[in-house]
Order: C-alpha cells, then structure tokens, then sequence
C-alpha cells in the first residue's frame, strides 16, 4: 500500500509547495504579522498616543491578525503557486 506522504508532492517536477511547507509558511507569516501590531502599539505609546484598549485587547488584537494572515497566507499562497508554475509553462 503506498503511503501518501504531504512532504513529497504528487508530481516529481511539480514546484509548487507541499502543505507542510504551506502550513509552515502560514504560521511565520501570521506570527509576523501578531508582532507587528504589537511593535505598531508600543511605537504609538513611545510617541505619546493613549490605547483606547488595555493590554489584553492588544493582545487579542494581535491574535486576530496573525490568526487571519496566516489563514489568508496558507489559502493564497498555493493559488499564487499555480499561477506561476503555468505561467512559465
């Protein structure tokens, strides 16, 4: 019985990336993006702005982010994948 492994892809040729590769993409490119808001927040409060949140809506905000960039990045990033590998074809 062959096993289908998610690191090898189905077409020896094919560059587009394996979901392992993808979900790992998915997860530093979300992680990037929760710290950002979080840098966004302390450069506000270093200039003088109020937060109209405490921290823990910070917190929750920036959970927010990296949880909808790393979705948005693991659904595109194969699409955009697709695009290029039939573009060069």
């Amino acid at each position: 019985m062959p096993s289908h492994d998610v690191d090898e892809p189905s077409d020896a040729g094919s560059r587009l990336p394996t979901r392992r590769r993808r979900l790992q993409s998915a997860v530093l490119w979300g992680i990037v993006g929760g710290l950002s808001v979080v840098v966004l927040v302390q450069a506000w409060l270093l200039v003088g702005g109020t937060m109209p949140v405490s921290y823990g809506g910070v917190v929750a905000l920036a959970g927010g982010v990296a949880t909808t960039t790393g979705a948005v990045t693991f659904v595109t990033e194969y699409r955009i994948a697709r695009k290029r590998s039939k573009r060069r074809t």
